[in-house]
């Protein structure tokens, strides 16, 4: 696989508490809660914090593939590079084509919200316009992208406010939620055990649902060109950003059980937060739990952007797509020309997702496809990381859980969730969502036929040297790396 070739992407432009809050941002907890919370409760009742509990679990275990997979290679590109290095080129375009395809389904689907939000902070009956909500998001878009070309270190101080401003609120209502002294029903510690899914069918459709809630904290990955120490940092900063939304999610939920009733819920399907906030806070906890979802979204969409161009970015300098999209500014050391293109294909999507009907709508058809490309690429990313370390597995006990079990298991229930997946979804999200992955197979094969390196890769191992595998050899006046290795190396 080719080297990276002229100037890098800005190198130690992240510290781990900056990446950490990257990995919280790309879950987007408030949106999250807000989304998706009735649909889950609607599925599966009083069992939903169980069914966040049990999907934690293997999404734990993806997010251990990761950060062990990080420690030896070091690349924009993430799953895209240690799946073809590791399982077969092919699989690792495929991987790297995946996140892709979801992140720009993605931004449409977050953007419609982000304006819908911000439209229900002045008047309720404008945010239930579904062109002039797609307005105001492309707007939201607009400014995400320019925070985005503006360079890392503009982008993760954006990212503090944002996100900084969300988890506040939310801290704030989870504790007004704890001292809330009515409430539909009691708190009941059955409710994180199995007695409450409908049997094998419920639990998987309980779980599947919950693992949209935690996708998007891998984002720190894609940054680990630019954070300092990214062995470490990036991998440690998508463990604990896993585990500070897994908490959020199921205080909220718990308080949604208890304070909110059957009714309440179904009523506010479409920001459950909203009407929870109301509860505790009445008169103004909706406006700012609204606010806090619009935060959110707003905060993921940039987190969103940050993973489709480095993606891209990393293809290009592969040369497994245009070597055009390889290409930084001078100044900002930013992939500006995938970063371009992201600002005219997203556009173009807002304008025909109109086409499909309401915001509830699009979300709806979206979030499902969007589901069956993120469990195909955390699934090939956590085998990965067991063929990685394969030689490895038997050295000590921790090896063995840490290296080969959690991360099996994850990708083993990642892969699951998407057979089950086909057989729950409409026509529609199937097309989208297959369809989409379907159509990388034009490209790769394209790229491969001209010889890009990237079909030719050397074997990742664990029992290499982290040294062997990327030397940061030389910096430039603007900070980029030079990495240095064979001709095959990423």
């Amino acid at each position: 696989m080719s080297n990276p070739r002229g100037r890098g992407l800005q190198a130690n432009a992240l510290g781990t508490f900056d990446t950490v809050v990257m990995a919280v941002a790309g879950s987007a907890p408030a949106y999250s809660i807000a989304a998706t919370t009735a649909v889950l409760v609607g599925t599966v009742g009083l069992a939903s914090p169980a069914a966040l509990l049990y999907c934690a679990i293997p999404m734990l275990g993806i997010a251990v593939a990761f950060s062990r997979l990080s420690r030896i290679a070091v690349h924009a590109g993430a799953g895209y590079c240690w799946v073809a290095r590791t399982l077969h080129p092919f699989l690792g375009f495929l991987c790297g084509w995946a996140l892709v395809v979801s992140a720009t389904i993605f931004m449409v689907a977050g953007s419609l919200p982000a304006g819908a939000m911000t439209l229900a902070l002045f008047d309720e009956g404008l945010a239930r316009d579904t062109a002039l909500s797609t307005l105001v998001g492309a707007g939201w878009f607009l400014v995400m992208l320019l925070v985005v070309l503006g360079g890392a270190r503009l982008t993760v101080r954006a990212q503090l406010v944002l996100t900084g401003a969300e988890l506040s609120i939310l801290a704030l209502f989870a504790v007004l939620a704890l001292f809330h002294a009515d409430g539909a029903r009691a708190f009941d510690w059955s409710w994180l055990g199995f007695g409450h899914f409908d049997g094998v069918a419920g639990f998987a459709s309980g779980v599947l649902i919950a693992a949209f809630y935690y996708w998007g904290w891998d984002v720190a990955s894609n940054l680990s060109e630019e954070t300092r120490d990214s062995r470490r940092t990036t991998g440690l900063a998508g463990l604990i950003g896993v585990g500070i939304v897994f908490l959020l999610f199921e205080v909220f939920t718990i308080a949604v059980n208890v304070i909110l009733s059957s009714r309440q819920i179904r009523e506010n399907d479409a920001n459950v937060l909203a009407a929870l906030g109301e509860e505790v806070w009445p008169g103004w906890g909706g406006k700012v739990l609204i606010a806090a979802v619009m935060l959110s979204t707003v905060a993921t969409l940039q987190t969103t952007l940050i993973q489709v161009t480095r993606s891209l970015f990393a293809m290009g300098r592969d040369r497994t797509m245009p070597s055009a999209l390889g290409r930084v500014h001078p100044r900002w050391n930013t992939p500006w020309v995938a970063i371009a293109v992201v600002g005219v294909v997203a556009p173009a999507m807002f304008v025909a997702s109109n086409l499909l009907g309401t915001v509830g709508d699009i979300l709806s058809e979206a979030i499902a496809a969007m589901g069956l490309q993120i469990a195909f690429y955390y699934g090939l990313t956590g085998l990965a990381a067991v063929v990685a370390y394969r030689r490895l597995l038997l050295r000590s006990v921790p090896d063995f859980l840490l290296g080969g079990v959690w991360p099996l298991f994850g990708s083993l229930f990642m892969f699951a969730m998407l057979v089950e997946s086909l057989g729950e979804l409409s026509g529609c999200a199937i097309g989208i969502g297959i369809g989409g992955l379907a159509a990388g197979a034009i490209p790769m094969l394209w790229y491969w036929r001209q010889g890009s390196d990237y079909y030719r890769p050397s074997a990742l191992d664990a029992t290499r040297t982290v040294e062997a595998d990327y030397v940061p050899a030389a910096r430039s006046g603007s900070g980029s790396l030079v990495h240095e290795g064979s001709p095959t190396d990423f």
